[in-house]
């Protein structure tokens, strides 16, 4: 008897746990299109960076992290969290691309990623709270 009770737990557990799974699956719905809740008409990235070779993917890498580092310092210059500042036209982020790194190495590009990361995190705690006053987070 206590076996027949162990068994009917452990089926119970079992079909508990393998049946979760597929109702979760129901409930997404796969796309590749890219919504917004904030700031939702913020431009795309530059058609070049989203052609770029798998190889080269490094200079995509960069062009966002100058983006990101441009646009949270930006924030924090100007105190405002409005749309236009906070996601611009990628414009100032390739120029500096085109201008300091278009014809760096490979190593160089991943150590300048690197930099501009360092920059962005340390803006972003300011940038949040500014742009969480404004519910623009």
């Amino acid at each position: 008897m206590r076996q027949a009770g162990c068994t009917l737990v452990l089926t119970a557990l079992v079909l508990g746990l393998t049946s979760a799974p597929g109702f979760a699956e129901r409930n997404l719905v796969p796309t590749l299109d890219r919504r917004f809740d904030v700031c939702p008409d913020r431009p795309a990235e530059l058609s070049w960076m989203q052609e770029i070779p798998l190889r080269q993917a490094y200079q995509r890498v960069l062009v966002q992290d100058i983006y990101r580092a441009q646009n949270l310092e930006r924030i924090v210059e100007t105190g405002s969290c409005d749309c236009e500042i906070r996601f611009p036209s990628w414009d100032d982020a390739e120029a500096m691309f085109r201008e300091v790194h278009a014809s760096d190495e490979r190593w160089e590009m991943l150590q300048a990623s690197d930099a501009y990361n360092r920059r962005a995190n340390a803006a972003r705690p300011a940038a949040k709270a500014i742009c969480e006053a404004a519910g623009n987070w």
